[in-house]
């Protein structure tokens, strides 16, 4: 297997310049394979029978509205729909990277979110979403919020709004990065045939990509609820009474 590190497809597009094709194309298919996915789920309600599927995605469902609901009050009601679909969307950008796509020859491949065009876009997207909803209810006087307590904390205010977005793609992109590269390094060595004297070290580590799998499957599911947390966290702390 030969993969090198940070390289990407990539397409030249007007305006845009040169974008990564293969993140592009994947994040597509994973937009597909959600449409497919919750079609699925939804055929369970055709029956009156409660199945496993439906109890397991009820489940995180109703956690995830509950937990904006509780952090948000009553008014957060309304954004349930797009933080659950935020937590499974970057859930199964998370989990794409399981697939041996590239490995096979595919010109797409990986977890999108090991690329910082996908994690700055989310980030950013909960930025001003907020930034837009502060507004609409306050007006103006929401950016008065970075002059309190004390109007010469400001510019320390200011780098802390705007660090928020900066923190949320870099937390997800680098856990994600971190443990496609982890995958990558294992498999060369197994594929290398190392050698330390008597000892076939890519014999020894030939089961390792098992573990680091549901690793990577943990770390990617917790990640992409950590994003959907602190975006229900920023939000409140925008749009909270005594702002």
């Amino acid at each position: 297997m030969h993969e090198q590190i940070g390289e990407h497809i990539t397409w030249r597009w007007p305006i845009l310049g040169e974008v990564h094709a293969d993140t592009i194309m994947t994040t597509w298919l994973v937009m597909a394979v959600s449409l497919v996915f919750f079609w699925w789920i939804g055929t369970t309600y055709r029956s009156s029978r409660i199945t496993k599927r439906q109890t397991v995605v009820e489940g995180v469902i109703n956690y995830i509205a509950d937990l904006v609901t509780g952090v948000l009050g009553e008014a957060g009601e309304r954004f349930v729909p797009f933080y659950v679909s935020l937590f499974f969307f970057i859930f199964l950008l998370n989990q794409f990277g399981m697939l041996p796509f590239k490995a096979l020859g595919l010109p797409f491949g990986g977890s999108p979110t090991a690329d910082l065009n996908t994690t700055v876009p989310l980030a950013l997207l909960i930025f001003f979403m907020i930034q837009y909803l502060g507004v609409r209810k306050y007006g103006l006087k929401f950016f008065a919020h970075v002059a309190k307590p004390m109007a010469w904390l400001t510019p320390i205010n200011v780098l802390e709004e705007l660090a928020r977005p900066a923190t949320l793609a870099a937390r997800l992109f680098f856990n994600i990065f971190v443990g496609e590269l982890l995958f990558i390094i294992i498999a060369s060595i197994i594929t290398a045939r190392v050698m330390i004297g008597p000892v076939n070290l890519s014999l020894a580590v030939a089961v390792a990509p098992f573990f680091i799998q549901f690793f990577n499957f943990f770390v990617g599911t917790i990640q992409a609820f950590l994003f959907t947390l602190l975006a229900i966290v920023y939000l409140s702390l925008a749009v909270a009474e005594d702002h």
